[in-house]
């Protein structure tokens, strides 16, 4: 008797265990899909961030490795978030970091100066004195964040968070579709478990496109 009754209960454990990402429970649904910006045929996956966020400095951690795990035909890219006056700040500063080629050097030393030595990073000056450390003078770095083209980015960025009708950060956006959240997914470490299901979702239906085709 005891021996199918612990069979059922394992295998009730093991169900449950089982991650199943649900719409408008797990993950939001936008009613107009944003065009992505990928490879014909791969899957685009955006993180919206703040650099002043705590929330988004401890996904990174985990979002990091995650991302250097990703299959070919998924594209990754990050969307600095412009929801208030120093969030602007720090998007002139990710996109000057772009243009000047030493954006994979700062990332994640732009999020540990904030969060660990404390420092607001959002003083132009400052900025370009803490870029100098990478490569580039600091009159390079005030001329790039002042310049049109990061200008032209921070506004294409400032219109994308509009489009996704992001409230808050951090936020994952898989195809210009799915918007995920740490509330949406319970959790941050969640938020990756949902991005993935909804990669293989998409990666599926491409496919049953292309098949159809």
């Amino acid at each position: 008797m005891w021996k199918p009754l612990l069979t059922l209960v394992a295998g009730l454990g093991l169900s449950a265990s089982v991650f199943a990402a649900e719409a408008g429970k797990d993950y939001q649904v936008l009613d107009e899909p944003v065009k992505t910006d990928a490879p014909a045929g791969n899957v685009e996956v955006v993180e919206a961030f703040w650099y002043g966020c705590p929330h988004c400095y401890k996904l990174e951690s985990s979002l990091e490795p995650w991302v250097a795990e990703l299959p070919s035909d998924v594209t990754f890219n990050r969307l600095p978030a412009t929801m208030g006056q120093d969030w602007v700040k720090h998007a002139y500063a990710f996109y000057a970091a772009k243009d000047l080629g030493i954006l994979d050097e700062t990332h994640k030393a732009f999020f540990d100066a904030i969060h660990q030595d404390r420092q607001r990073l959002t003083d132009p000056d400052d900025v370009a004195a803490f870029y100098s450390d990478y490569g580039v003078t600091e009159d390079a770095a005030k001329k790039s964040l002042t310049s049109f083209g990061v200008k032209s980015q921070v506004n294409q960025a400032h219109a994308q968070m509009r489009a996704y009708k992001i409230m808050g950060v951090p936020a994952l956006i898989v195809d210009g579709r799915y918007v995920i959240s740490p509330s949406t997914a319970g959790s941050l470490p969640n938020m990756l478990k949902v991005a993935d299901e909804l990669v293989e979702q998409v990666r599926e239906e491409k496919a049953g496109n292309k098949d159809a085709a």
